[in-house]
């Protein structure tokens, strides 16, 4: 299938948000796990490692342990409000990046029925 650099881009794009998503999902479901530590990606380096690397980039080994959030007593830091309000951001930043898509199909429909 023929993509242009900008729907490989937003690809990327929903991919990072995609991923963010499911590691801030994890922080939600262990909550009550005694020992567990918040992990979060780094959304700016895991986009530029995607405009580097394209396709062939993997995630597995870009989330990280999250510094200076206090600690329970049982050695867990997640702290439900921080991952409520970054499960908000990164849900806007996938609807964002879906509609950029929807806008450059409308552009590429646009160009094909106009011919140029």
């Amino acid at each position: 299938m023929a993509t242009t650099p900008m729907l490989q881009l937003l690809q990327g794009y929903l991919k990072v948000t995609a991923d963010r998503q499911q590691t801030v999902a994890a922080n939600v479901a262990n909550v009550d796990t005694p020992g567990y530590h918040t992990k979060d990606i780094n959304f700016q380096a895991a986009m530029q490692r995607e405009m580097n690397e394209g396709n062939d980039v993997r995630f597995d080994n870009i989330s990280s342990d999250v510094d200076g959030l206090p600690e329970r007593p049982d050695g867990n830091n997640v702290n439900i409000d921080r991952e409520s309000m970054l499960m908000a951001q990164t849900q806007l930043q996938y609807q964002m990046g879906v509609q950029l898509i929807k806008a450059e199909f409308h552009r590429l429909l646009t160009a094909i029925k106009d011919g140029n």
